[in-house]
């Protein structure tokens, strides 16, 4: 694998399809405490960072292997990419 990117085998969707894990993700988001989730206008502007990188594939970012939609969620959280986007 070059550039030392992650792939992830979605090895914890249980059988599930993938819809189905999104769907899940996309519940978890949105049951997160206001204290660790980001306003709605920054998850916005943080996931449209991420749509126009060359390291998002299906939902994933190669780099660490994360799902951008929770990482764009979570305060504490930030771009892994050395070159910030957010």
């Amino acid at each position: 694998m070059s550039e030392g990117l992650r792939v992830c085998r979605k090895c914890m969707l249980r059988g599930g399809s993938e819809e189905e894990y999104f769907r899940n993700l996309e519940n978890y988001i949105a049951r997160l405490e206001d204290e660790v989730r980001v306003e709605q206008e920054v998850y916005e502007a943080r996931l449209k960072k991420c749509e126009q990188c060359k390291h998002l594939q299906k939902g994933m970012c190669r780099l660490c292997g994360c799902y951008v939609e929770l990482r764009a969620a979570l305060k504490v959280r930030k771009c892994p990419d050395t070159d910030r986007k957010w």
